[in-house]
């Protein structure tokens, strides 16, 4: 899998607030490193996301709920979803009124990880 670091998604939020407007900054540096490590994590020696999707989903959701930047944490979490299923090569028949109604869900609490990882899995290719 490829993966992606805290400096990589920082330019990619300073490109959509950019782009789209909102404050820049990060609200808390060590919740960004934890969306972006979390995905190794293990118990009892066996690790708590295995495959490519599971990494890639939890790293989205965390991104959307940890809240870790000022502004824009909604279009992070799916744009990082985006990307990263894009440079795994992982295809997808999402639309942006799908990430869109994804974003706004996870970020308000309508939609739990359980339910985020479903409509990504369902919508794989």
């Amino acid at each position: 899998m490829r993966y992606i670091s805290a400096k990589e998604v920082i330019k990619i939020q300073e490109k959509l607030i950019k782009r789209y407007g909102g404050s820049y900054g990060i609200r808390e540096m060590n919740l960004l490193n934890s969306s972006i490590e979390s995905v190794f994590q293990t118990f009892d020696g066996e690790e708590l996301y295995p495959n490519i999707l599971d990494k890639i989903i939890q790293i989205s959701y965390s991104l959307i709920k940890n809240h870790c930047f000022i502004d824009g944490n909604k279009r992070i979490g799916i744009m990082i979803l985006l990307y990263l299923l894009e440079i795994n090569e992982v295809k997808h028949n999402l639309t942006n009124e799908d990430l869109i109604e994804i974003g706004l869900k996870v970020a308000s609490g309508e939609m739990d990880k359980t339910n985020f990882k479903k409509i990504i899995e369902d919508n794989i290719r």
